[in-house]
């Protein structure tokens, strides 16, 4: 995210930054969400719709001289949107010491961005790693085999391990583990060293009913609790959808993860 935004403002010379400084009732973006406006692009979203077109507008009369520096917009049938709430919007055009502070402003947010551990990057961690590369999140692929992490999202990390559940002690707590490696042991090895901690936003396994019963055997007489399958989703992508090819599991566990995490946070701030 902050290279485009950083190439968006190397190719427009003129530039207004849109900030949400303050919203109340139903809003499509929270405030802290920005876009940039050029004469003839933009970069970013603060919600779309008919609030995003006339802020849009407003930025461009401000390049052409005119326009103005707040707006205060009602989201409801006056503009043609049924949100309900308010949003206030602040415009400024972009000089040096601005694109200097939103660099930092997105550098801060993307180191605080909860980490994704996708244990082996066989078909479906592929597809996995694709399906997260656009989200708000950092996602590290795990492999033994080197050939393997080639052709990964270009945001993606990679990290050859030959005992790879040995970094789970390592991981901060809140990330998301996902275990997709070509070797059912070790996918028990990393399983149970992710389940012993509590602190996991996520753990999850790919397979099936078998292969869930065949873990709970293992774990049993590796002299594991019982109470850990609790936190393990086996399968990954729930059943609604009954198709599995890569690209499916993928979008469907992506979901389950955002849902997680989500719920995770919600945890830890009350």
């Amino acid at each position: 995210m902050t290279s485009s935004f950083l190439s968006f403002a190397s190719a427009h010379p003129a530039i207004i930054l849109i900030d949400v400084v303050g919203t109340q009732g139903s809003t499509p973006r929270e405030a802290g969400a920005f876009m940039l406006v050029s004469e003839n692009a933009a970069w970013g979203t603060i919600g779309g719709g008919q609030l995003e077109f006339m802020a849009i507008r407003n930025a461009r009369e401000l390049l052409a001289g005119g326009g103005s520096k707040v707006m205060d917009i009602p989201l409801g049938p006056e503009i043609g949107q049924c949100c309900g709430g308010r949003t206030q919007l602040r415009f400024r055009r972009v000089t040096d010491e601005l694109m200097a502070e939103l660099g930092a402003r997105q550098a801060e947010e993307t180191e605080r961005r909860p980490e994704v551990y996708l244990f082996g990057a066989g078909h479906v961690g592929h597809a996995l790693a694709a399906a997260l590369a656009p989200l708000p999140l950092s996602v590290m692929v795990v492999e033994t085999r080197t050939e393997e992490l080639a052709n990964l999202p270009a945001e993606t990390k990679t990290r050859l391990m030959a005992m790879p559940e040995a970094l789970v002690k390592e991981m901060p707590g809140g990330s998301a583990v996902v275990i997709l490696t070509h070797d059912h042991s070790l996918d028990f090895l990393i399983a149970r060293e992710a389940l012993e901690r509590t602190d996991l936003a996520y753990t999850g396994m790919i397979g099936s009913a078998t292969k869930r019963a065949t873990f709970a055997n293992w774990l049993m007489r590796e002299g594991g609790e019982r109470s850990l399958l609790d936190r393990l989703t086996l399968p990954i992508g729930g059943s609604a959808v009954r198709d599995k090819r890569p690209e499916v599991i993928a979008a469907m566990t992506a979901a389950e993860i955002l849902t997680a995490l989500s719920a995770y946070r919600q945890r830890s701030a009350s």
